[in-house]
This record gives C-alpha cells, sequence and structure tokens, in this order.
C-alpha cells in the first residue's frame, strides 16, 4: 500500500464514525419523532451536533495538513505573550472547568513569525493540555526568553504519556490510547500539524511526559535580543 492510499484509508475510517452516527440518529428522529420523548430527541440532536463537529475539524486538519509545506510563511514582529493571552481567552470559554494560569516571566517575549500559525500552534497545544486532563485541573502556560530563543511551555496534570509512546504523537492519525482519549473526540492531527508549523518557522518542538503525573509541551522560536524588543515594543 502507497502512503497515499495509506492515507485515503486512514481518512476513510475516520470519517465513517462520525457519518454512521450521524445517519443512525437522524433516521431514528425522521422514522419515530412521535414515539421518542423530548428529553431524548435532545439527547439525539446533540449526538448529531457533536459528530458534525468532529467531521468538520477532520476535514479542516485534513486540509491543514494538505496545505501546511505548500503555504508561504508571513513573517512580522509578533508579541507572543498577546497572542497566548488571545488564545487562553477562546480555550477558557470552551474548557470553563479548567483553571489557566498564564505565567509571563518576560514583558516582551518577541519574535518574528507567522501570527496565524503561531495561534494555530498555541491553540493546538492549549487544547490539548484542557482536553487530556480533569476537569476542574490546572493548565499552566507559561512564557520566556532565553538564549536568543522565545520559549512557550504548556503544561497539564493529565494523564502523562509514557516514554515508549513519545514518538507516535508528532505522526499523522496518531492517539495514545487511555480513559480519556477513549471518550475524548479527535483525530490524530492536530500536533502533526504543530510540529509541522513549529519547524516551517525554524523552531523547534519538546515533549516532557511522566505516566500518570502529567505532559510539557516546549515551543522555542529564535527572538530578538533585549535591545531590540525595547524598540519594537516602543513602535508598536
Amino acid at each position: 500500500m502507497t502512503i497515499q492510499d495509506e492515507f485515503i484509508s486512514t481518512v476513510s475510517h475516520e470519517m465513517r464514525t462520525p457519518l454512521t452516527s450521524i445517519r443512525g440518529f437522524s433516521q431514528t428522529l425522521l422514522t419515530s419523532w412521535d414515539r421518542i420523548d423530548d428529553e431524548n430527541k435532545k439527547k439525539f440532536i446533540k449526538i448529531i451536533e457533536d459528530q458534525s463537529n468532529r467531521l468538520i475539524n477532520l476535514v479542516e486538519n485534513i486540509l491543514t495538513v494538505s496545505k501546511t509545506k505548500a503555504e508561504n510563511i508571513i513573517y512580522k514582529k509578533v508579541d507572543i505573550n498577546t497572542v497566548i493571552e488571545k488564545v487562553i481567552t477562546m480555550i477558557s470559554e470552551q474548557y470553563k472547568e479548567h483553571k489557566i494560569v498564564f505565567n509571563k516571566n518576560v514583558k516582551n517575549n518577541i519574535s518574528r513569525l507567522d501570527e496565524d500559525k503561531l495561534q494555530q500552534i498555541l491553540t493546538n497545544l492549549l487544547d490539548n493540555a484542557c482536553k487530556y486532563s480533569s476537569a476542574g485541573s490546572t493548565v499552566k502556560i507559561t512564557s520566556d526568553s532565553r538564549e536568543e530563543m522565545a520559549v512557550v511551555k504548556v503544561q497539564d496534570n493529565g494523564v502523562g504519556i509514557k516514554q515508549e509512546n513519545f514518538d507516535k504523537l508528532f505522526k499523522k492519525f496518531s492517539r495514545i490510547e487511555n480513559h480519556l482519549t477513549s471518550t475524548t473526540q479527535g483525530n490524530g492531527l492536530g500536533l502533526y500539524i504543530t510540529k509541522q508549523l513549529v519547524e516551517k518557522m525554524n523552531g523547534q518542538i519538546d515533549l516532557e511526559s511522566v505516566f500518570g503525573e502529567g505532559t510539557t509541551f516546549t515551543v522555542k522560536f529564535p527572538n530578538y535580543n533585549e535591545e531590540e524588543a525595547l524598540k519594537c515594543s516602543q513602535k508598536s
């Protein structure tokens, strides 16, 4: 089987489950509407909505994968702290039971990056941290600058990852099986896309994890030195 055939086969498999659910519950509602109570109607419609969102996310990620290598990077001066705050605002709406703590170790963490792609990277990492940790737990995101690198860490107190599974995380359609992934929607493309975008902007992404205790992703990008950061900040 070629890589292309394998990709198509995997995509087809990923799409089959939500499509089957949407069709099944839609048919049930259409044929048995009068015999279904309001509570179950709402339940079935919610399942249809969730599976529709799952399909939308899958299609969006597949399109992103197809564009990642061909798409140009639009570099400009970016204050990473500002992007982090924007992402936290969005993610907090989705995961209201989580506590997201932002530790800003430098006032201005400025680099030359593609702001849209940086936002996608941080959104993927923060979304994963919340998704794969228990409701009510704390997720920490830290912004720092050292050795001419802008550094962002995203740390959760989730189930953690066994070391033998580290390499799987950044591969297409790869998911680690545990009690949270079995009940959480995902298609195994988020971290693959994240790594591709980080490396395309001359950055690197590292992983630390202790099984049963939590996971930390660290992203590093070349940054301005302190004098340049101050000048850029004054011009903003």
